[in-house]
C-alpha cells in the first residue's frame, strides 16, 4: 500500500502519529512527516485508520 501526504493541507491534529506511529511523525509545528511511503501488510490497518481520522484529509492511500 502506497502512502502519500499533503503537508500543505495538514492542520497538525496529530491523529496520524497517534494512530500509526510507525508510519507518521510530526515536525515542531505539528505538520505530518511521512516515515515510510509504503505500508507493509502489518501496518495497513493503521494506515487506513490514520487516513480516515485525518480531519484535513492530508493522507492518501493507494494500492
Amino acid at each position: 500500500m502506497k502512502i502519500e501526504v499533503n503537508q500543505s493541507t495538514c492542520v497538525g491534529s496529530g491523529q496520524c502519529a497517534l494512530t500509526a506511529e510507525d508510519l507518521f511523525d510530526q515536525d515542531d509545528d505539528g505538520i505530518v512527516i511521512l516515515l515510510h511511503d509504503h505500508a507493509k501488510p502489518e501496518f495497513q490497518d493503521a494506515a487506513q485508520r490514520a487516513a480516515s481520522l485525518c480531519p484535513a484529509r492530508a493522507i492518501t492511500l493507494s494500492d
